[in-house]
């Protein structure tokens, strides 16, 4: 017997009628600061010391200088969310699956509103590709840890 199986038990704090939604913000807000972190990372590191106009000029160059490290700061997002996400509330597949995906998904929207006038088709295809690629690994890492 747990101590908070008896009658007149102090209420844990994941037992509240607002628990559930405090633990998909907790898990956003995982989420947005590792993409916040990584995307500085990457723009100060890979964009200022690695990417010129030569090397982005190929479609080679611009995947590994652009695309495959946005793949890691989503995925690395994503995991966080995940690992963030309390545990009586990850079992439920749907809310899990919305704490997980919902800052990805949310910051390609805002890039994508943000540039809506200098999108090119590779553009839109391979950030698209790279969201769904960043989203199913970090995912898929989240769970195998999980287990």
């Amino acid at each position: 017997m747990t101590r908070y199986e008896y009658p007149g038990a102090p209420a844990r704090r994941d037992d509240g009628r607002g628990a559930p939604v405090f633990a998909l913000m907790r898990a956003w807000a995982a989420g947005i600061i590792a993409l916040l972190f990584t995307e500085y990372l990457q723009a100060t590191l890979v964009y200022d010391y690695l990417a010129s106009d030569d090397r982005l000029e190929t479609f080679a160059g611009r995947l590994m200088l652009i695309h495959l490290p946005n793949a890691v700061c989503i995925a690395l997002a994503t995991w966080a969310a995940g690992r963030v996400h309390s545990d009586p509330y990850r079992d439920h597949q749907l809310q899990h699956l919305l704490a997980v995906f919902a800052v990805p998904v949310a910051a390609q929207a805002v890039n994508m509103a943000l540039q809506w006038d200098g999108l090119v088709a590779e553009g839109v295809l391979m950030s698209n590709a790279v969201l769904v690629v960043g989203c199913v690994t970090g995912y898929a890492v989240e769970r195998l840890q999980e287990d």
